[in-house]
This record gives C-alpha cells, structure tokens and sequence, in this order.
C-alpha cells in the first residue's frame, strides 16, 4: 500500500537583496483625510515619499575596487525624492520599491 506523504507549506519568506548602492524601501501607507479633516478620493492621493529601509545592497565600488558603505541601514525611515524609485516589486505580500542611496534625501530620526 503506498503512503502518502504529505508536503509542508514552505514558509521562506522572500527577500530582495539590492546590489551595489541601491537599497530597497517599503513605502508608508497612503493618508487617507488632510490634517483639516477632508477625506481624499483614490485619485487624488499622491505616493507618500517616505518609507522603511528593508534591505541595502553591499556599497558603492570606488576606482581602487574597494566599496563605500552605505549611510542607511536595515529599519531606517527615510525621505526620498518623490520622483525616484520607478522600480516596483511585489515581494512576498509587500510592494516594495528600489532606490539609489542618492535617491534618499534624509534619515528620519525618533
């Protein structure tokens, strides 16, 4: 009599490691009413610039084939520019976006 054998959910999350000086950001959730109160329709929502560092790629090569470490880290929030980060993954149950370190204008702190 054959057996059956039963296959166990893989439960690997994914994860997208960046190369070089970009870093991957997951952006906050989108505002859904104005400091004054007023709700905001789907269409009139910008992207939110700000968001969490997920993961940071290895640094950027220099000339002498070293590599310059980068300024944020895993867990940071940032603000980047509202242009950048054309790149949208969905990974996991996450969308996520990849940016250049110079994309980034500020670190978030507190």
């Amino acid at each position: 009599m054959a057996t059956a054998t039963k296959k166990k959910a893989s439960s690997t999350k994914q994860r997208l490691q960046p190369l070089g000086d970009r870093v991957v950001v997951r952006r906050d959730e989108l505002e859904e009413k104005t400091a004054g109160g007023i709700f905001l329709p789907e269409t009139a929502k910008n992207k939110p610039s700000r968001g969490v560092v997920v993961s940071v790629g290895n640094g950027r090569l220099l000339e002498d084939g070293s590599r310059s470490p980068l300024q944020v880290k895993e867990g940071d929030k940032v603000v980047f520019s509202m242009y950048a980060g054309s790149d949208t993954f969905t990974v996991g149950d996450e969308e996520v976006i990849l940016l250049r370190e110079d994309d980034i204008l500020a670190v978030v702190e507190g």
